[in-house]
């Protein structure tokens, strides 16, 4: 039955807005001899009253046959705009300009005047009878809002700031009342947008939230700079309104801005960096048709990864993961989403020499994501020797059964922690890099890294804690109040991982410009803002001190490694550091005997192969309280262990 009644509805709007253009064409005919002869029905000649009437069948029926070709009986006028407005015009001119031929060609005299007359009546009568029930409708939701509407200030008077206040005030959901626009240009101050007015630049934020009493705040600026957006919402949140943002210009561009689209404002809008844009359409041609492997596909970036290579149609996708649930997860969101994907789904270790030579061998992989890796700088200070078994010998036995079996391309995930590390996990990710470099050198197979900050969201990334500890009401630990780093959003990463394989040549790693480093302490305290709580008030900060390893600035360039353009302006290669690679190669060798020997002295190891690895005093002396009986280097039976094999002994097919 509701849908029957909601059937009939169109059709019953259709009958009454016709039979309201009968009545009009009508009384606009009429009118148009009434003007001309001053109002008086007496005054007007009989041959151009009986005229009119003679015409008036015609006129209606034409007018009506017209209206409908321009649509005015089809349209939404709830959600009418000028569009609307110049198809009435037209519409109106067309009955116009019918009513003088038809009147010339049967000889039906009136006043000229008449058609003008007529025409301009015509046009009020049908705008009105649209637009009526708007005009109706406004006035009555502002009066019953009353006291319970929310004082609205919207910043950015262009177009997405006029999109935003139509979609608010039709929207039946929202309880917004406009009070203001603010805009930064200047020749826009004073003026009125749907009888608001925009009251001046950024500067009059604070003032005008305090005038209107405004409890929301709304940034439609889609499409500037994250520059600007940050420095708005930094004034923004030293007030206690509600921040929604309108996302991105895409929006704007497809036109599919609505109320839904505005969503509260997120930490990622505080970096104050513009996002990374990547040539998509290079990055299908070079994955699409390919047999892609990525390790660690089931983690943060891994798992991401494997989306973005989803969607470019590779030829079969493997994912590599020891941990099951995370593989369980990503298999069967893309299952789902790609069910003609070629996927494979594998359980292992990247540490299994013989676990990953089967895969490569089996498979043959053109393209490595090598993205397998213990991550976590505290726990890997207390588990050295895990560090550098799952990060360097992982890599370097990936690494080798890429060159083994013919991969064309290894990209490997690196970290700004890499970049003189103060931590094993940093000073592991940095033999990593020099693995790659020293297999690039020696394989036919195009080796590469990527290096990055911070990723927001990923498995224990801070901001996940930030707001745990919120959600249990506090405190929120921060290490150290001036504490920095780089931050970027796991679409930003994986997206520089995917050009990178895309353009590399062999031997680089790339490093991405990830503009101004964030104070964590900034980012705590901006969380708990956001969260609607008041820092003192509601939730405090703790400093806790910093952890074993960490510093208080990552780094994303070595000092000898300067910079080199490409062609994507936020993306940059930095120039390999020179070492001695037969020594390394050698270093690598006894590293490996005395990780599996389970060694104290993993740190102290590690600092002699890469000169730019400093432990922290308080990091030596803690962890010397904590040694027991404590290997000497050398002390090691190599025998016990199968010693590495080094890419200068590799051959293809081997």
């Amino acid at each position: 039955m509701k849908n029957k009644s909601s059937e009939k509805h169109p059709v019953i709007n259709k009958i009454i807005l016709m039979a309201l253009d009968i009545l009009s064409v009508a009384l606009c005919a009429l009118m148009g001899l009434l003007v001309r002869f001053e109002m008086n029905m007496s005054h007007i000649p009989l041959p151009y009253l009986r005229a009119v009437q003679r015409m008036l069948p015609v006129f209606i029926l034409v007018t009506l046959v017209i209206f409908w070709g321009f649509k005015l009986y089809h349209t939404l006028w709830r959600f009418a705009n000028s569009r609307e407005l110049v198809g009435i015009v037209g519409a109106c001119t067309a009955s116009t300009v019918f009513t003088i031929i038809y009147s010339y060609l049967t000889y039906n005299a009136v006043p000229r005047s008449f058609f003008v007359i007529y025409f301009i009546f015509l046009l009020a009568c049908v705008c009105i009878t649209r637009y009526f029930n708007t005009i109706i409708r406004t006035v009555v939701e502002s009066r019953a809002h009353g006291s319970h509407a929310r004082n609205t200030m919207i910043i950015g008077a262009g177009e997405a700031g006029n999109m935003v206040m139509k979609e608010l005030m039709l929207s039946d959901k929202l309880d917004a009342r406009i009070k203001c626009f603010i805009d930064d240009d200047k020749q826009k101050h004073n003026t009125y947008m749907h009888g608001v007015k925009v009251v001046g630049g950024r500067d009059k934020i604070l003032e005008y939230v305090e005038k209107y009493d405004i409890n929301e705040i709304i940034i439609a600026m889609p499409s500037v700079s994250k520059k600007i957006t940050r420095e708005i919402v930094d004034i923004c949140k030293d007030t206690t309104c509600d921040l929604k943002i309108l996302p991105g210009i895409y929006q704007m561009v497809k036109g599919d801005i609505d109320t839904s689209m505005i969503r509260n404002v997120q930490i990622e809008d505080l970096l104050g960096r513009e996002s990374v844009e990547v040539d998509l359409q290079s990055i299908m041609g070079y994955v699409s048709k390919k047999c892609v492997l990525v390790t660690g596909g089931g983690g943060s970036i891994g798992s991401e990864l494997c989306r973005q290579i989803a969607a470019n149609h590779p030829r079969r996708l493997i994912i590599f993961d020891i941990y099951e649930n995370n593989a369980y997860d990503i298999q069967q969101e893309l299952k789902h989403n790609y069910p003609h994907l070629d996927l494979i789904v594998l359980i292992g270790s990247v540490r299994n020499t013989n676990r990953v030579n089967s895969i490569f061998e089996k498979y043959h992989p053109e393209i490595v994501y090598h993205a397998a890796a213990h991550k976590h700088v505290p726990l890997m200070e207390d588990s050295p020797n895990e560090a550098i078994k799952n990060n360097v010998f992982g890599t370097y036995k990936v690494a080798q059964a890429a060159d083994r079996y013919g991969t064309r391309r290894f990209v490997l995930i690196s970290t700004d922690k890499a970049v003189n590390p103060t931590n094993i996990m940093g000073a592991s990710k940095r033999m990593c890099e020099m693995i790659v470099q020293s297999f690039n050198r020696r394989s036919e197979t195009d080796f590469v890294a990527v290096r990055f900050g911070n990723v927001l969201g990923s498995n224990g990334s801070v901001i996940p804690l930030f707001k745990r500890q919120i959600a249990a009401g506090g405190p929120v630990t921060v290490t150290h109040p001036d504490v920095v780093r780089y931050f970027m959003t796991i679409p930003e990463a994986v997206s520089l991982v995917l050009e990178a394989g895309a353009v590399a040549k062999g031997g680089e790693i790339f490093v991405l410009d990830m503009g101004e480093p964030v104070k964590i302490d900034d980012l705590a305290k901006n969380l708990i803002r956001l969260s609607g709580l008041t820092l003192g008030e509601d939730i405090e900060i703790e400093y806790t001190g910093l952890r074993p390893g960490e510093k208080l600035y990552e780094e994303l360039l070595m000092n000898e490694e300067g910079l080199q353009d490409t062609a994507n302006k936020m993306i940059h290669i930095g120039k390999p550091i020179e070492f001695d690679e037969e020594q390394f190669l050698a270093d690598l060798e006894k590293l490996y005997t005395y990780a599996y020997a389970e060694t104290d002295k993993m740190k102290e190891m590690v600092e002699k192969i890469i000169p730019t690895y400093h432990i922290r005093e308080e990091d030596r002396v803690r962890d010397a309280k904590k040694q027991g009986t404590i290997l000497q280097y050398g002390d090691a039976e190599v025998g016990a262990y199968r010693p590495l094999r080094q890419p200068a002994t590799l051959k293809r097919g081997e």
